[in-house]
């Protein structure tokens, strides 16, 4: 009898999910907005409120963050264009024509980003009602309750760490490519008939387009412990995470080229195998430590116990030395074969070429000295930014201590 899904445990299941996590907290926090607005704005219906918490809550604090201020900075271009439109004119056609026009200026110029429309909707709505100051600021104070009550929202509610999603994002990526690099190997020593061969180009591609994905779920991580309280190494996460999908994404890269080479051998080869027994044993025992590899430097990559990063690193430095030695004996025979049958040479050294790089690109010691340039270069930044606002407090201060002695 089939196991019937026990709804709580579905409903367990999908609290982390992105989807659910954004519907619930934008729910709330635009009910929040709204009783808050009901009390502190003249408006019968303040709309305003929860729509604006409504658009900046986000699934995380940073993104919360960024989109109020932007969201509150549009309402308030939209305000000061329609309130000074509304001295000069009146609400005709050729008005809201110049209207929608500056309020689209002004959006690009202060850099409102996707706000941009929100600054001519704000002027719009501003210089279409009788009593345009009064509506006017209602309007703003509404936006900032909305703002406020968003980012209050995510302060004392801090919204999940995404790093465990993105993780598994990243392992579920290195799991596709060591299967295709298995297949690709079990089919070294046999004829490969071309579609066969382009079906696993297409596989190949299919992966190279997939990185766009987990550089989503990557991303959305990374905003999630900015700022986030319950996060005490949030830099550290970014930069082993990012550094560790450029890797595979260069890997990946590399595969798809690969496949290409080993598509054009088999379209020269249509009446005999890829590679002589031999050989296609000694490749083939490379791409299984090869796929090997991959896969522990994603679990080394997305680890965050100590215990198991010394096993991942471990595991990870026994299957390149493996793949080394696999990889000299392999270009050894390959080399005997050549001089014996010089046929499409190239592609070998090509194949070889993209073995070497994969090979280097999961290199522990490549890995160490990238990692600490990206921590290196993270830090030099955020040290410069607190010098820049250092400069600028110690310059407000300077202008006040002037000022105070002029008078």
């Amino acid at each position: 009898m089939p196991d019937v899904p026990d709804p709580v445990a579905e409903l367990v299941k999908r609290r982390h999910d992105p989807v659910v996590v954004q519907t619930v907290r934008s729910t709330a926090a635009a009910t929040i907005a709204y009783v808050v607005a009901l009390e502190l704005s003249k408006e019968p219906a303040p709309l305003t409120a929860p729509l604006t918490a409504l658009l900046v809550v986000q699934v995380t604090l940073y993104a919360t963050l960024t989109r109020s201020l932007r969201r509150v900075e549009a309402v308030v271009v939209g305000v000061l264009i329609a309130v000074a439109f509304s001295v000069l004119v009146g609400l005709t056609w050729w008005s809201l024509c110049l209207i929608i026009l500056a309020a689209q200026t002004a959006g690009y110029l202060t850099r409102v980003g996707d706000w941009v429309q929100e600054v001519a909707i704000s002027a719009m709505l501003v210089l279409g009602v009788a009593q345009v100051t009064t509506y006017a600021w209602d309007r703003v104070l509404e936006t900032l309750i909305g703002a406020g009550v968003g980012m209050a929202f995510n302060f004392f509610l801090a919204p999940p760490v995404w790093v465990e999603t993105a993780g598994k994002s990243i392992e579920d990526l290195a799991r596709r490519m060591r299967q295709l690099m298995l297949h690709i190997g079990q089919e070294l020593g046999s004829q490969m008939a071309v579609d066969r061969a382009a079906a696993r180009l297409y596989e190949a591609r299919r992966l190279d387009h997939d990185i766009t994905q987990v550089d989503a779920a990557l991303r959305q991580a990374e905003d999630s412990v900015r700022l986030n309280p319950r996060v005490k190494e949030g830099l550290l996460y970014r930069v082993v995470l990012r550094t560790g999908l450029d890797t595979l994404e260069i890997c990946t890269v590399i595969l798809r080229v690969m496949s290409r080479t080993l598509t054009d051998l088999a379209k020269a080869r249509t009446e005999e195998p890829l590679f002589p027994p031999e050989v296609a044993e000694a490749l083939k025992d490379l791409f299984v430590h090869l796929a090997a590899a991959v896969e522990s430097f994603a679990v080394l990559v997305t680890t965050q116990v100590s215990a198991n990063a010394e096993e991942a690193e471990s595991r990870l430095s026994s299957e390149l030395v493996k793949a080394h030695a696999s990889r000299d004996r392999g270009a050894d025979l390959l080399l005997r074969r050549v001089q014996e049958h010089p046929r499409q040479w190239q592609l070998h050294g090509a194949l070889l070429a993209e073995i070497d790089r994969i090979l280097d690109e999961l290199d522990m010691e490549q890995r160490s000295k990238r990692l600490m340039e990206e921590l290196d270069r993270s830090t030099r930044e955020k040290r410069e930014r607190l010098l820049f606002l250092h400069k600028i407090r110690r310059w407000i201060r300077r202008d006040r201590k002037d000022g105070s002695t002029t008078v």
